[in-house]
């Protein structure tokens, strides 16, 4: 059981293998055990080497301990570079004050002085520089005293003045490189392995980043095959619920009748699983395509409609010719949505108007239906108004959608071709509210006679009824 206080809770594991701790101010720096070992067991056998070397040469117990202190030093210079250099200068200034001559030990100081740019902070880098720096100058005033002292008296060809110089000089500039050289090298490991950590960093980034694109452009693909669903399966049980009222009816009065309403039945419900069989490839293969209605089925789904009781009413404006495919659906799935939402919602009995204006460089279309005012329609999700908004803001349009006195009216204003730039398919903000000029509706016809229309509602946007 480790006791409050002592050594091995001052220095404790981040996790199974690292230490990382503070110890009287001096902060120790995150290292697996293993590299804590390794160093302590590379200083421990320079020591002993060294010790074996130069046994015959220690003549006082402070040799041993000068060897003792720097091979300390050398196994803390990647644990606590600013520990080491400081044990590093006492035991260089111990051997200038005591009676001894620095060993060949003082060489560890070289290692310690490279972990300090190597590994330490910005206080601990300045102060290895001035130890290269300082202890260079130290170590030429030592040796060229020394070596002054000693020729003073003897008569040489030269001054003693002369020969110390050199040697002072000769010590200066050996310690220099055993000091500067470690320390620029450290300054230089520490650049390459910033430079490798950043390129890291952003590979890291820029995988992320593209595990971000995929996730938008798997939610973005979500999201259009969900509104090319609703349109789908919306549109088609609109019409199969009103065929199978309408043939309810009919069974009684005229089964003729009843059986030609049957037959619409069995058509839009397989030409809609068709549709649906279609979207569900393009989930199940990347190659495969979703239904892509164009211009040339709206006249299909005008008699559709009409062949629910609905009075459609269209009128063209202009030559379509040359519209890009994903326009074409864009105007086919608008036109759809809004004559759905006037079958179940509008006034039965009277006439929706549709106005398709096809200009050079823009498509401009109009739904009008006279709002029902019997509170019999149940409230819709809204689905239908937010897909119709997301089709027109995704080739660059806009759309506006509401009352107009006892009318409900869609107006959409889009590009004829795409804009660049826009957001992609699916992405369009579902809140985004749209503004455009509504075109003015064609002049309303007599209504005509229809069967009624009694099936439960289906998600749409209910239409608000005029004001009372």
């Amino acid at each position: 059981m480790t006791r409050r206080g002592s050594p091995s809770r001052v220095i404790r594991g981040t996790d199974a293998r690292s230490v990382s701790a503070t110890y009287r101010g001096v902060v120790f720096r995150p290292m697996l055990r293993v590299q804590i070992t390794t160093d302590v067991v590379i200083a421990v056998v320079l020591g002993a080497l060294v010790l074996v070397t130069t046994a015959g040469g220690m003549d006082t117990p402070l040799e041993y301990v000068t060897l003792a202190g720097l091979t300390v030093a050398l196994a803390l210079r990647r644990l606590s570079p600013g520990l080491a250099l400081t044990a590093a200068w006492v035991v260089a200034l111990f051997e200038l004050i005591a009676p001894q001559t620095p060993g060949i030990a003082n060489v560890f100081i070289s290692g310690v002085v490279y972990t300090t740019s190597r590994y330490g902070s910005r206080r601990v880098r300045i102060a290895g520089l001035v130890s290269a720096i300082i202890g260079p100058v130290v170590a030429a005033l030592y040796f060229g005293l020394e070596d002054y002292s000693h020729r003073r008296d003897i008569v040489t060809a030269t001054t003693p003045q002369e020969e110390s110089f050199r040697v002072a000089v000769t010590y200066f500039a050996v310690v220099l490189l055993l000091l500067l050289l470690p320390w620029l090298a450290g300054v230089i490991g520490r650049t390459r392995r910033s430079a490798s950590m950043s390129r890291e960093a952003q590979l890291l980034a820029e995988r992320d980043a593209a595990r971000a694109d995929r996730a938008v452009a798997v939610e973005q693909e979500r999201v259009r095959i969900a509104r090319d669903m609703h349109d789908i399966v919306a549109h088609s049980l609109a019409v199969v619920i009103a065929q199978a009222d309408g043939a309810r009816y009919a069974l009684k009065a005229d089964p003729a009748i009843a059986d030609e309403a049957l037959g619409t039945i069995s058509t839009t419900a397989r030409r809609a699983l068709g549709d649906v069989r279609e979207l569900l490839g393009a989930l199940r293969h990347e190659q495969g395509t979703a239904p892509t209605p164009d211009l040339d089925d709206i006249d299909r789904l005008v008699r559709e409609m009409r062949d629910v009781g609905l009075d459609v009413r269209v009128e063209r404006e202009g030559d379509p010719a040359g519209l890009p495919t994903a326009t074409q659906l864009a105007v086919y799935r608008i036109v759809q949505e809004s004559l759905t939402n006037a079958w179940k919602h509008g006034e039965p009995g009277t006439p929706v108007h549709a106005a398709l204006t096809y200009r050079p460089d823009t498509v401009e279309i109009s739904v009008v239906n006279r709002r029902a005012d019997d509170g019999t329609r149940g409230p819709g999700t809204g689905h239908g108004l937010v897909g119709m908004r997301e089709r027109a803001a995704m080739t660059g349009g806009t759309m506006t959608a509401g009352a107009r006195g006892d009318d409900f009216a869609v107006s959409v204003r889009m590009p004829a071709v795409p804009a660049s730039g826009q957001m992609p398919r699916g992405l369009v903000p579902t809140g985004t509210t749209t503004t455009a000029s509504p075109t003015p509706a064609p002049s309303a016809a007599a209504p005509s006679t229809t069967a009624p229309r009694t099936g439960p509602p289906l998600t749409s946007t209910p239409q608000e009824r005029p004001a009372r």
